[in-house]
């Protein structure tokens, strides 16, 4: 079976079709989907997609957090919500971490000392109640790891990841795995090409981060050369997106997808009450 490890399955594109996109990722046997909270205003919506989906994927889940790219229009007081939902469905089957959050410095317009501010705080929730963290890192990582170091966590996954070797291993060191999707379909994408040949298997995750980094063949399908609109990424692209990375370590596709499963289970301890009846 295949999880999805990152995919924001409310976001507005990939609503009108909804049903149809997850009937097809059953058919591809992606039984699990992460779905990662953007922002206060989200939290409702993804927790009734959960429950609504959960019949048709099974292993679908949800982290609760507030995205470095939302920090600048949201109130300190969106930490409290923050506490209060966790603290609400703290014992909820399909809660399973901290996300999505981090830190961006690739966005120009972001109020630095608060999105700063917003991450350690949630760290510190994070930290409270012993749940994985989904990071958010884009040209970031060292000053991520700095917070990190300083407000300690259980680990989670340092999703979209590009970095150096050196900052590669101390994300390890501190229990993170990495999230791989669809920039590493990208034929000039080499230093991510050389990020996932040269760590153990143990370090890595697929995702998709649909509906967006669509995959390179999403792009070379564009119908038309002159439109301004990116193409859609979807969830259903994941066991595609595996092959990728299959072929990047000479592996089968059935051991990425035991490998994607096992490191999942690793670093996100609650999914084991989700995954263990679906790959018995």
């Amino acid at each position: 079976m295949w999880f999805d490890s990152h995919c924001h399955l409310d976001a507005h594109e990939l609503s009108h079709d909804l049903p149809s996109v997850l009937a097809q990722c059953a058919e591809l046997g992606v039984k699990g989907i992460l779905i990662p909270a953007v922002e206060v205003a989200s939290f409702d919506r993804i927790i009734g997609l959960v429950e609504q989906w959960q019949s048709v994927i099974p292993g679908i889940c949800f982290t609760l957090g507030i995205h470095p790219l939302y920090t600048k229009q949201a109130p300190e007081s969106d930490v409290e919500v923050l506490k209060d939902y966790l603290l609400k469905y703290h014992d909820h089957p399909r809660l399973v971490g901290v996300g999505e959050i981090g830190l961006d410095y690739f966005v120009e317009f972001l109020d630095n000392p608060k999105q700063e501010w917003f991450f350690e705080e949630q760290l510190k929730i994070a930290q409270q109640y012993q749940l994985p963290v989904i990071l958010h890192v884009r040209k970031s990582q060292d000053q991520l790891l700095k917070r990190l170091r300083k407000i300690s966590v259980v680990g989670g996954i340092a999703h979209a990841f590009n970095g150096s070797h050196v900052q590669t291993q101390h994300f390890l060191d501190l229990n993170f795995k990495l999230g791989f999707g669809g920039t590493m379909t990208y034929a000039r994408a080499l230093q991510i090409h050389r990020l996932v040949k040269d760590f153990p298997l143990s370090s890595y995750v697929i995702e998709t981060d649909a509906p967006d980094i669509p995959p390179a063949w999403l792009i070379k399908e564009k119908t038309s050369p002159l439109s301004h609109l990116k193409p859609r990424n979807s969830p259903s692209q994941l066991p595609q997106i595996a092959q990728s990375f299959a072929s990047l370590r000479g592996l089968s596709i059935d051991h990425v997808a035991q490998m994607n499963l096992t490191n999942l289970r690793a670093v996100i301890p609650r999914l084991d009450a989700l995954l263990i009846p679906l790959v018995h």
